[in-house]
């Protein structure tokens, strides 16, 4: 069940009660205010870039802001917006905790809130442990459906080596506070076992979603292990499994004993476009811009025509490999 989290303010709009179920509609120009986490990393640049086309496409007042890492600043930011006016805040967290003050701050302002990417609770800090009719409605991916999809790749490369499951292990690396994050990983980690048909065992490694804060982590992980000759690794996202590639490669392993599987696909065609051997063998691409569309779209039907906002939406994926990645579309950064 949709989660209605306050109203579109516009004084030319057209009011009803808000015990009917409906929302108020903007008859003029929508404004709408776009917060993004990690706002300079790629797969953001593309979703505000898809932000902002759907937007002069449909006429909308669109205002992208970039939060990087600060918890903080989506509130001061979306205070702002509202200062200035938006009927509508579309956010992208730095962090989940934030979600009972910043739809605290929609309802009271009468401003409606959309999550992409990541979710956040009307009720508490940690989205994992809140009731789903308690979960802001979300535009994005589905975490579950894209790990299965990284854990069947990875299941697929690892019976083409012929590796043997005593000395091998899995990593599966990922910021442990994100909800999504943890949908894919928990969902790579099924989908492995069931398309390997080996008891690989798996090391969950804790990162900062970054490929250095990854890297430093799976450099540890690799030294605590000696005897491993042969590593799998997945994580939340293309920066997780760069990091670990890297590390491996830094600690004397070779691309044969190294399966990566990216989740982006952004910073895994680099590996790709030099020709060269590498570790990371496949990426799931997600295009930002896609998700960057959509969310604008579902506000504006929102704002415009009173559409409900489903809980979840969904844009595609596509794997591609060292092969494939050319003809897709990916923007390597």
């Amino acid at each position: 069940m949709a989660v209605t989290l306050g109203l579109g303010a516009c004084s030319s709009g057209q009011e009803t009660a808000k015990s009917s179920g409906e929302t108020k509609k903007v008859d003029g120009k929508i404004s709408i205010t776009y917060l993004q986490k990690q706002g300079d990393q790629e797969y953001f640049v593309g979703e505000a870039a898809g932000a902002r086309a759907k937007a002069q496409e449909l006429g909308i007042d669109l205002k992208v802001v970039n939060l990087g890492n600060d918890a903080n600043k989506t509130i001061s930011e979306a205070q702002s917006a509202i200062a200035q006016k938006a009927h509508g805040l579309i956010v992208v967290v730095p962090d989940p905790a934030v979600g009972p003050q910043l739809v605290q701050i929609a309802e009271s302002s009468e401003v409606e809130l959309l999550t992409s990417d990541d979710q956040i609770c009307t009720t508490g800090p940690d989205p994992a442990a809140c009731e789903p009719d308690g979960l802001v409605p979300r535009i994005g991916f589905s975490g579950q459906q894209m790990g299965g999809e990284v854990g069947r790749r990875a299941a697929a490369e690892f019976k083409k080596a012929g590796w043997n499951a005593a000395d091998t292990r899995t990593i599966s690396a990922w910021k442990q506070d994100v909800t999504v994050c943890t949908d894919r990983v928990t969902s790579a980690k099924k989908a492995f076992k069931e398309g390997s048909g080996s008891e690989v065992k798996n090391i969950d490694v804790p990162t900062d979603n970054t490929p250095t804060g990854a890297q430093d982590k799976i450099a540890a992980t690799v030294t605590a292990n000696p005897d491993v000759k042969h590593w799998v690794v997945w994580g939340c996202n293309d920066e997780n499994v760069q990091g670990g590639v890297t590390a491996l490669e830094n600690a004397g392993f070779k691309a044969d004993d190294v399966i990566g599987v990216g989740l982006g696909a952004y910073l895994a065609c680099k590996n790709w476009s030099s020709g060269k051997p590498t570790g990371m063998k496949a990426a799931l691409f997600i295009n930002g811009k896609d998700v960057g569309a959509l969310a604008v779209q579902t506000m504006y039907d929102k704002l415009k025509n009173g559409k409900d906002f489903a809980q979840e939406a969904f844009a595609p994926t596509t794997m591609m490999d060292a092969a494939t990645w050319k003809a897709s579309g990916v923007a390597c950064s």
